[in-house]
């Protein structure tokens, strides 16, 4: 037996995405599986994966891993890939909803780019004192799905990699955010109503190109902070841009908060039936 898959990414967020209506990786399979194929030297490489299963609440349901084969409650960019690989797949319509730990997602595909309406963030909190070894930080935070801490920088490419991942470890492991942890973004307001972004990812353990619920988390706070309106143009590492649409004027409610950006096939493929 082979398992056919599709690669994909949502602005450099790459995912190997599987059609598991049928249960071809059953769940006690999944962690080692993920790990296996999320393995850029041995594998096909990826940030994570998405299984697409039966819902009977909704289109479909996921079950998303990380890369380090941990699940997660929501990935922005993963959303948008599996809404397009539903329409391409006739699993879901142009305007879809999809079962994940978060919630229901709602999602709309179109020509260009890919909607998805994210769950209520919530958490929020500013000015959040975080001690490292060589220095204090003030952090905010805000969970879009999943947690994030957010640091304002003036220029964030000056940080380079050495520098960012022991401050990208070092706050996701913080007791400040115990026990589960937290996603690290370092982030540069760039003019009214746009920012730049670097995100080191919980459960992949490392910078990525991108990061959508990381991204939202961002653009959120830049605004409670006054510092850039809505909507708000994110430019992630990869380059690419995401566009994140919310109402900041209402306390701590930020109306529906839209994630758009584009998602793409890589590639397709079939794995071999050893790697259950």
């Amino acid at each position: 037996m082979t398992i056919p898959f599709t690669k994909m990414n949502g602005a450099g967020n790459d995912f190997v995405v599987i059609d598991n209506r049928e249960s071809i990786v059953p769940d006690k399979a999944k962690k080692e599986f993920v790990n296996k194929v999320c393995n850029r030297r041995f594998s096909v490489g990826a940030d994570g994966v998405i299984f697409i299963e039966n819902s009977d609440k909704a289109n479909f349901r996921w079950d998303f891993y990380n890369s380090d084969g941990s699940t997660a409650e929501m990935c922005g960019n993963g959303a948008r890939c599996a809404a397009q690989y539903a329409v391409d797949n006739k699993i879901a319509p142009l305007n879809m909803s999809f079962e994940t730990i978060a919630g229901i997602i709602n999602a709309e595909v179109s020509d260009k780019t890919i909607k998805v309406k994210l769950t209520q963030p919530h958490d929020f909190k500013q000015g959040r004192k975080v001690d490292l070894d060589s220095d204090s930080h003030s952090v905010d935070s805000i969970n879009t799905g999943v947690p994030h801490a957010v640091l304002f920088l003036n220029d964030i490419e000056t940080e380079d990699l050495k520098t960012i991942k022991p401050i990208g470890s070092a706050i996701r492991n913080h007791k400040e955010f115990a026990p589960d942890g937290t996603n690290v973004n370092l982030v540069q307001i760039t003019g009214k109503d746009s920012i730049k972004i670097r995100t080191y990812e919980r459960g992949v353990e490392d910078e990525t190109l991108a990061c959508g619920t990381g991204a939202t988390a961002a653009a959120i706070l830049a605004a409670k902070r006054e510092r850039v309106v809505t909507p708000v143009t994110v430019e992630i590492a990869s380059g690419c841009e995401l566009k994140i649409h919310f109402d900041p004027s209402s306390n701590n409610d930020f109306g529906e908060v839209i994630l758009e950006g584009p998602a793409e096939i890589n590639f397709q493929g079939t794995l071999n039936s050893n790697l259950i």
